[in-house]
């Protein structure tokens, strides 16, 4: 997850921009030949989007200069404030709209079913879109409804569960959009095999009505069980922070070794001609996954989008080795809620900030 709010990049992990001819193609209709995979729905979801958490002064630029350098995959959520941005940066880019598969999240606070519409309904007037390809839920726990996105009895208070709802019926809302054309997909963000399950059973329409699930994935958390399930069941994983720890926001990640300086990327990038960064992208797409990674600099954006190609099974096998079990987004105990609770990577770092992703 490259950003300029990386404060210390280690750019011994990534190969040197000035060798990048990005000024040559930047403006230039991309040639490049992007991978998708398709959903249940049908709907075409390239292989690489462009997530755009953080540094929301800067994402209307990298939004065009994404889709400028070939981009068709723009990841964005409520909670993050960029939707605005994403929205002028899709129209400087002067890509039409039709051509961009487009995800955004639906925050906790908005989870009643008399919320969710006008919730969504908020994020297309600041995108200035009549739909979304994905809506995502974005976690499972339900807050209290109201404007405040972490509601609290006080400034240093536990957050406030919602009363009398929980997620089942926010994704039978979210069901119901699928007839109004807002939404051609629905999906979820940071679910536990047994939440999934949950919704599986208890929805309103078929299995197929679950398009994506967003998760944390990279080599250092591999999730192999969780991610065959997804496989059987036919829901495309979308992978978030597929570099780990590179970014700061991860506080409790700073002082372990960053999955970009781990040796065995570095061995095989060589192999390949690539960055320690694309062998990780690589690793994710040639599983049939989604990968978002962000940046908001351009050569940055040019290298990421420049990850497909395939590894050798052996390469395969030695990145599915260096699974650690460390998860990096752990927010469970400050929302009120025990995330992952099934999963592996439970209890291996502190949970010390309170922020979305």
């Amino acid at each position: 997850m490259w950003s300029r709010s990386l404060s210390k990049l280690h750019l011994a992990s990534i190969r040197d921009p000035s060798s990048l001819p990005i000024a040559r193609r930047l403006f230039s209709p991309p040639h490049r030949s992007l991978k998708t995979f398709t959903l249940n729905t049908g709907a075409k979801i390239p292989a690489i989007g462009l997530g755009t958490f953080q540094d929301p002064d800067e994402q209307e630029d990298a939004v065009a200069t994404a889709l400028k350098l070939g981009y068709r995959h723009i990841d964005t959520a409520r909670v993050y404030d960029t939707e605005k941005q994403v929205g002028r940066g899709i129209r400087k880019s002067g890509v039409p709209r039709e051509d961009i598969f487009l995800t955004t999240k639906l925050w906790s606070n908005s989870h009643h079913p008399d919320d969710v519409e006008p919730a969504v309904n908020d994020s297309l007037a600041d995108m200035q879109t009549d739909y979304v390809d994905l809506l995502l839920m974005h976690y499972p726990c339900s807050f209290k409804r109201g404007p405040n996105r972490f509601p609290r009895e006080d400034a240093s208070g536990d957050i406030i569960l919602a009363d009398g709802h929980g997620y089942v019926d926010c994704w039978k809302a979210m069901e119901e959009l699928l007839k109004t054309g807002k939404v051609k997909a629905i999906g979820m963000s940071n679910f536990s095999k047994g939440e999934m399950e949950n919704i599986l059973e208890r929805g309103s329409v078929e299995v197929d009505a679950d398009s994506g699930h967003r998760q944390e994935l990279h080599p250092y958390l591999a999730q192999h069980s969780f991610t065959a399930w997804h496989r059987e069941r036919g829901i495309q994983l979308i992978q978030f922070s597929p570099f780990a720890n590179q970014n700061t926001f991860y506080k409790h990640g700073q002082s372990m070794p960053k999955l970009l300086d781990d040796p065995i990327l570095h061995e095989i990038g060589r192999k390949y001609s690539k960055s320690a960064a694309q062998v990780a992208l690589a690793w994710g797409i040639s599983k049939g996954r989604c990968v978002i990674p962000k940046s908001t600099i351009p050569w940055q954006l040019e290298q990421n989008l420049d990850s497909y190609f395939d590894l050798a099974t052996e390469d395969m096998a030695r990145i599915d080795a260096m699974d650690k079990k460390l998860r990096f987004n752990l927010k469970g105990l400050n929302y009120g809620w025990r995330l992952y609770s099934d999963l592996e990577g439970i209890g291996r770092a502190p949970s010390v900030e309170l922020s979305p992703f």
